[in-house]
Order: structure tokens, then sequence, then C-alpha cells
């Protein structure tokens, strides 16, 4: 007998007209003659190009007067080779200046997919049965660039949702780098990179055993300076492009949830942030810290990334490191498991592995959990989010990839103290795409990354033909039920 899955009757939806205004830079020497123009304009003029701007802008940004002024004052260095006084600048030259560096980015006007959920940290003022949930999304705009948004939805006592409403406004982080390098991990890192071995060897013997941004970057110019070579001048702004990998973001207390975009930042994570697997990470002190598993993409390399939060404000970025960081896929366990953190991974890019770790950064010996077993999945299974812990074991929401390349959803059971184990795997899919969920920028591909477990239902949102996401229900112990009795093996 087939598990009974309901498609709850909401879909949420991309908004396109919500845009984030970014600095856009067009090389040193066009910048530079730019620059000049806009000083050889007289005041009035300034003023009267930029003050029509602002009224048009303004209704579409928060704060547009402060991204331009900000964008101004990335071009410090131009302005010092131009020999020009930045401070005596007036504020509406400086805003027009900034204006010539700044345009708007449609975040999902491409492609909008791959939800996961969690439980926001705001629980109070609810009814009885009622909880409030983030959603996390993968969403694509120009040039294909995958960014993470959110949106925040309220799960009622019958697990009705109700999705709130986005905010007009999108807003970009500030970026806080004040990170301290381990510098043994750092060019373990680096050499996984292909980036030059040699060079990373002369740049780590000029470094402590723990340094800062700032001494790595100085160390990077003073044998930049040193060479001629373009492929090697290019090879060191690579070991940069790393430690930028590592970074802190934090949004205005005044925005929504819905306000917030997690855009690339990072060189390593250029072409996209992709398929963020959010977990509520209990702690052994009781306190949740969430923790999202994501994919940063340069265009030819992927690199295993960590996110962590407590409040959805400030968001920590740092690469993964270890034999088990590899490839796509990683899911987080939501505590630790015989004192250790747990990781899921498919490096290998077709099975299922399990891997343990002391400290959540660092993993190393993954383990086979899972292989291809039945038809749907024989090319390849892998995991769609962080396991669920129940009673009976720990449940984890698969993907199984089959005949004409179509992705489906399974379920797995994994033995609650020792999820090396599996106990029982579902021998049909869970859920498949139907004739309105099939197309798409990738055609045939029903995918999540994460689930939530409410009022004795697993809700799984999914995305729908890269265009939306949709919800599916399942009974919980109707499921376990499943999973534990009559399962081949």
């Amino acid at each position: 007998m087939r598990l009974s899955i309901e498609r709850k009757p909401i879909r949420i939806y991309p908004d396109p007209k919500r845009v984030i205004a970014r600095f856009f830079f067009i090389g040193n020497d066009r910048a530079k003659d730019l620059i000049k123009k806009v000083m050889e304009l007289d005041e009035p003029t300034v003023f009267g190009i930029i003050s029509p701007l602002l009224q048009e802008y303004s209704k579409r940004h928060r704060n547009i007067t402060r991204i331009l002024d900000r964008n101004c004052d990335k071009l410090t260095q131009l302005f010092k080779e131009l020999k020009i006084d930045l401070k005596s600048l007036t504020a509406y030259r400086k805003l027009l200046i900034g204006s010539y560096f700044t345009h708007e980015y449609s975040i999902e006007s491409a492609a909008f997919f791959n939800p996961s959920i969690v439980e926001d940290p705001d629980q109070t003022e609810l009814q009885a049965g009622n909880k409030r949930v983030i959603i996390s999304f993968r969403a694509v705009g120009e040039g294909h660039i995958s960014s993470i948004t959110f949106r925040r939805a309220l799960i009622d006592e019958n697990n009705n949702i109700t999705v709130l409403p986005a905010g007009n406004y999108i807003d970009e982080a500030e970026i806080i780098r004040n990170e301290v390098y381990n510098r043994k991990l750092f060019f373990e890192k680096a050499a996984v990179t292909h980036t030059n071995i040699a060079l990373l060897k002369e740049l780590e013997a000029k470094l402590d055993p723990h340094f800062e941004y700032s001494n790595l970057r100085r160390a990077v110019i003073e044998s930049q300076n040193l060479n001629d070579s373009h492929l090697k001048k290019l090879d060191y702004d690579k070991v940069l492009w790393l430690a930028d990998s590592y970074y802190e973001i934090s949004f205005s207390y005044d925005t929504d949830i819905s306000d917030r975009v997690i855009f690339p930042i990072s060189e390593y994570e250029s072409k996209g942030i992709e398929d963020a697997r959010f977990v509520c990470f209990k702690n052994e002190d009781g306190t949740c810290t969430y923790y999202a598993t994501y994919t940063a993409f340069d265009g030819a390399l992927i690199m295993p990334k960590l996110l962590q939060t407590r409040d959805f404000y400030t968001f920590k970025m740092m690469p993964l490191y270890g034999e088990g960081a590899q490839n796509k896929n990683l899911a987080l366990f939501p505590r630790k498991v015989n004192g250790k953190f747990a990781m899921i991974s498919r490096i290998d890019g077709c099975n299922n592995y399990i891997m343990y770790s002391d400290n959540i950064n660092i993993w190393e010996k993954p383990v086979l959990l899972q292989q291809p077993k039945f038809t749907w999945e024989f090319i390849q299974i892998g995991n769609c989010g962080s396991p669920i812990e129940t009673e009976h074991g720990w449940i984890v929401i698969t993907h199984g990839v089959g005949p004409m390349r179509r992705y489906v959803l399974g379920a797995s059971l994994l033995k609650l103290d020792d999820p090396g184990i599996e106990i029982g795997r579902l021998k049909e899919p869970l859920i498949i795409p139907n004739a309105d969920e099939r197309e798409g920028y990738v055609p045939n591909v029903l995918y999540t990354c994460g689930s939530i477990v409410h009022n004795g239902k697993l809700i799984i949102p999914y995305g729908v033909s890269d265009s939306s996401s949709a919800f599916a229900e399942v009974d919980l112990n109707e499921l376990i039920t499943k999973l534990t009795t009559g399962i081949e093996e």
C-alpha cells in the first residue's frame, strides 16, 4: 500500500520586481575616465542629474543615498591615484559618482527553487499548535548567479500554511572581516583549489601559526611585487580569494527576513551560493544555533561551506575541510551523536556517506552509508536536508535520480544511536514530479533541501519547475511504519 501524500494548496512564488542595488565595477582605466568626466561637470548639472535619480530610486530601495555614498567610497584608491580629495566633493557629486558604479539586480528573476525550512527563532505570541517558520530558497538572477533568499510563514494547528507577504525592499548586508586563520588548515584547503604548491609554501613560511587577513594580504602583495608573471600574480590572488571565503555579514535590525539576501561575496562563490540546507542545531546547553551547509561555485570549482547564525541577522561563513568535505550534498545532523558532530555527504556524486567529527569545520574518514538500490535511484542517491530525529530513528529524505534523469524524493530510516546503520528505505518514491511540476530550467526535477515535523505530520517544501515552491505532507507514524515493516533488504 502506497503512502498517502497530500500536496498542500499553496505555493510560494518569486518576485522579480524585488531588486537589490549592487556595486558595479568596470575596470580601473574606464573607472578613472568616468570619474574624470563627472568631475568636469558643474554643480548645477550634477544636481540636475542626481536629483531625479534619487526621487525615482528612493521608491525602490530603503536608503538609496546610503547605497550610492557607500559605492563611491569603494573607489577611494582610484581617487588617490587621480589626486582627487574625496572629502572635498559635495554630497551630490559623490552620490552621482556612486550612481555610475551601481546597478540593480533582480535576484529571483530567473529561477526560484530548492527550499529549506526551520523553526523561526521567534515563537512568541502564537496560539497553541501554531508554529512560525523561516523558509530559505535558492534564487537565481541574471548570469545564473544563485543567492539565498527567505520568506516567513505560519503553520497552524491543522497544518494550514500561511506565507507572510514579502517586504518591498531588499537589503545587502554589511561585510565584516575579523577572522583569525589557522595556518595549517588554511593552506591545506588552498592546496585543494589547485593553487601552485611552491607558491603556497612560500606564503605559508611568511605567516604565523594563526594570522589575520591583513597579514596574509601584506604577504601576498609583497610577493606579487617581486613577480612579473601575470599567471603567478593570479595564483597569489587565488590565495586571497580563499581568505575572502571566510567572512561575517550583518543585516540591519529594521529589515524583515524577506528583505535579507545572502549574495555571493567571495571570488570562490562568484557564480553562486547553491542549495543551502538549514538546520536548528541543539547545543548541549539546550540553546539552538542555526547552521546551513551550502555549495560555493566559481564557475569551475565547487567548495563546500558552512553558514552559522543564531538570529538570522548576523551570519558567519567559512569553508569546510577534510576528505569528507568534497563535492555537494552535505547535511548536518541536528545534534551531536555519541558526543560528536555527524554529517551525511555525497563525496563521489553517487552514494551517501556518513562521517563524525569533534570539529564542525573538519570532516575526515567518510564511511559508505547508502548506495542506489531501486530503479528510480540507480544513477544517484543523495540527501535532501538534515536528518529528522524521531524515537524510532533518524528520518532522511533522499533524492533519487533514475531514467531520463528524473529526480524524485525517497525516504530512509537510520538507527538512532548508530546512524551508520540503515533500518529501512522506501521501495517506491515518496514524491514524484507530476505534470504541473516537471517543466522548468531543468525538467523532471523535484527537490528539497529540508523538511520539518509539525503536529504529527512531516511537511516537505519542494521546488516546482524551478519557478515556485510547493508543500507536501505525510503522516509521520504512517511513514515510520512503512520504513520499519515489510521493507526489502
